[in-house]
């Protein structure tokens, strides 16, 4: 067994057991939560969402073992590339000059800004069927932030962290980045009906999240930010009634399995701007199979 495979597996062994440490803390703070807002109606939550947290898990699982070590090598490929070929527009000796919460802070605002252009290109046809495993949910609960197709999690890591390599970032703020907008994406897509009041105006509120993942057609094309809500103003994609009371989900004909997931973006079911409603439709398995038909398609508007 050559010494790169021996390493990978080691790697992947790594990221999985990393990935359920960094689901204890989580599991905790959002039960407690849970109950104290719930009440008695947390547990009947828990039992409805079980099906979808199941597969959630499975993905995580997935990305842990496979993805997250090509993540980390293709990571490690980019910063090189640009360090080496001097492409970075700031030095580091420029970023020095800032104090360490600043540099952090910054990182996260370029990279909220870049992802929610890039978010926004994955409602797009052509990445929208990836994308779609995400708003695939329709039990939504903190862990919806673990549901991401692999195609997924490639664009997001190239678009968001290429960005700040290029800027030169120092690799503390980037890391910092990652898992303030990681652990503030899982706030986000907590079933909690908070708008935040005037501070919405600021931050992404739970609410604001769950009207972008909604069924409601009023709701599709609006909220692509993670953190501030200031992009979506500032470019007219702002939409937060109040508390989201509306199911969420999509009507592309996804199984709720990690093979259904997993294999849709490759279906020509996927892309009926290219292959015809009508084909597509064809391919569109029977209800009793258990696959997502809540919501609508976001491509068809």
């Amino acid at each position: 067994m050559s010494e790169a495979l021996i390493n990978l597996i080691a790697t992947s062994i790594a990221a999985v057991v990393s990935a359920f440490k960094g689901l204890l803390v989580p599991i905790i703070f959002f039960s407690l939560l849970a109950m104290l807002m719930r009440r008695k109606k947390a547990l009947g939550d828990l039992r409805r969402a079980l099906p979808e947290i199941h597969l959630n898990v499975k993905l995580m699982l997935f990305d842990a073992m496979f993805i997250v070590p090509m993540i980390i090598i293709l990571g490690t490929f980019l910063s090189e590339l640009v360090r080496d070929n001097g492409l970075s527009l700031l030095s580091l000796d420029t970023w020095s000059e800032l104090p360490g919460w600043l540099t952090i802070l910054i990182a996260i605002a370029i990279a909220d800004f870049v992802g929610y252009w890039r978010h926004r290109l994955e409602h797009t046809w052509v990445l929208w069927p990836a994308h779609a495993v995400h708003h695939s949910d329709t039990q939504m609960t903190w862990i919806a932030v673990q549901r991401f197709h692999p195609i997924n999690r490639f664009t997001t890591f190239v678009i968001d962290n290429l960005a700040l390599f290029l800027l030169g970032v120092p690799p503390f703020a980037i890391v910092a980045n990652g898992l303030v907008r990681h652990y503030y994406g899982a706030f986000i897509h907590a079933d909690l009906p908070w708008t935040y009041g005037p501070l919405g105006r600021i931050f992404v509120s739970p609410a604001m999240h769950r009207w972008h993942h909604a069924t409601d057609p009023r709701a599709f094309d609006t909220n692509f930010a993670t953190v501030f809500s200031l992009w979506d103003q500032m470019f007219g994609t702002c939409r937060v009634p109040g508390p989201c009371d509306v199911p969420t989900g999509v009507t592309d004909n996804m199984k709720q399995s990690l093979r259904g997931q997993l294999i849709y973006p490759f279906t020509k079911k996927a892309y009926p701007q290219i292959f015809g409603k009508s084909e597509a439709a064809t391919e569109a398995p029977a209800p009793e199979q258990n696959d997502v038909s809540t919501g609508a398609r976001r491509l068809e508007h």
